[in-house]
């Protein structure tokens, strides 16, 4: 069969190749799948259900071009949602690709939102996926509940001190600042639909060290992550769960250097120890010893290097604690000691935490120079 074709010149200088009649170009399209069909007509469902409205296949006049959305959901305070379902392979470079079609919505006023049930596209991030099983038409198709069970979290917002159970995303042990987690969190297909349409959840773009992630939050949790990279001097509202500072201490963080302390004459001025203010004797009873007296007298280590001498002790005594315990072999005896010495280190981190917020210090600073100064004496 013959199907005559001419060719066009586009507005941008490009030729292409055009069939001469619309029936010989409607061969070159893909059916679009009942499970394609099945999700556009659940999201206008659930749509309609949350008061939005909505259609499939709309077409927005882009310029001397125009946009083609699966399904184009109309939401709260002027809010456009394109939900996009990719069932099929999608390219990740070019002009067609995922990540260019985003975009090119995002900037002309449409909301992307990228639904799949391929598991490989959440690791893609080149959009902010959400993914659901891979089911039939006449499951998607149902009223009953539809899990997402990829691309919407949760984050826990936590200080890096020695309580959370998270690790430092700086890579240090602790450093004593407030960071963000994201944890996964199921949602229900329609009342994502719905939520998205009410503003209520959102996307985001979470950055690591390495990597950008992009997948979808609540509002509130979007507002206090953008609070906690847009001012770094002040600490988003704490939640219930998260550590409380000290009483005499503020949440900013100082906005300048602590003052140096004088060098003795003769003496080195290159010691990185010198960043930690000079400590009196009385600074101990502020961080609970109750007789600072009666303590071994180690002035020599103490005052050069700005920190108290109830913290030399402690990491003195934990360190030992640790020596004796690879000196054991029975189990038993090994199982004893290492819980001595967990409640010793235990005790040497509440100290160390509570002497850098009490001194507005960074707190990593504040332990790294204690373990210099214990190995230097020993």
């Amino acid at each position: 069969m013959e199907a005559p074709m001419y060719l066009r010149l586009r507005v941008n200088g490009r030729r292409e190749a055009v069939h001469e009649r619309r029936e010989d170009e409607d061969r070159h399209i893909v059916p679009v799948s009942d499970e394609h069909k099945a999700y556009q007509e659940r999201i206008l469902r659930a749509a309609q259900e949350g008061g939005f409205g909505g259609d499939s296949e709309v077409r927005t006049r882009v310029g001397r071009s125009w946009i083609q959305t699966d399904t184009l959901i109309e939401g709260a305070d002027g809010l456009r949602i394109g939900w996009e379902v990719q069932l099929s392979s999608a390219s990740v470079n070019g002009p067609r690709s995922v990540r260019s079609r985003a975009t090119k919505t995002q900037k002309n006023g449409i909301t992307p939102a990228w639904h799949t049930d391929r598991s490989d596209y959440a690791h893609r991030h080149d959009t902010h996926w959400t993914r659901s099983d891979n089911l039939p038409a006449y499951v998607i198709a149902k009223t009953g509940d539809l899990r997402v069970i990829s691309g919407f979290r949760r984050l826990d917002f936590w200080h890096c001190d020695i309580s959370p159970i998270h690790p430092c995303p700086n890579g240090v042990r602790r450093c004593g600042k407030a960071h963000a987690t994201p944890t996964p969190k199921d949602v229900l297909f329609d009342d994502l639909v719905r939520q998205t349409a009410a503003g209520s959840i959102v996307p985001i773009e979470f950055r690591t060290a390495t990597k950008t992630h992009r997948f979808r939050v609540a509002h509130t949790d979007r507002e206090r992550y953008s609070e906690l990279l847009s001012d770094d001097t002040r600490l988003p509202p704490l939640q219930e769960k998260d550590a409380q500072p000290a009483p005499s201490a503020s949440q900013n963080r100082p906005t300048c250097q602590p003052g140096l302390t004088a060098a003795a004459p003769g003496t080195s001025t290159s010691n990185p120890l010198t960043f930690i203010p000079t400590q009196s004797a009385a600074t101990d009873v502020e961080i609970g010893t109750s007789e600072p007296d009666s303590r071994p007298d180690t002035a020599a280590a103490g005052p050069a290097s700005g920190l108290p001498t109830t913290l030399i002790s402690l990491q003195q005594a934990a360190d030992v604690e640790h020596a004796r315990l690879r000196e054991l072999t029975d189990n038993d005896e090994r199982r004893q000691q290492r819980l001595r010495w967990f409640e010793a280190s235990a005790a040497v981190q509440a100290a160390v935490t509570g002497f850098a917020r009490l001194k507005r210090l960074n707190r990593h600073e504040v332990e790294q120079e204690l373990r210099r100064v214990v190995r230097r004496s020993s």
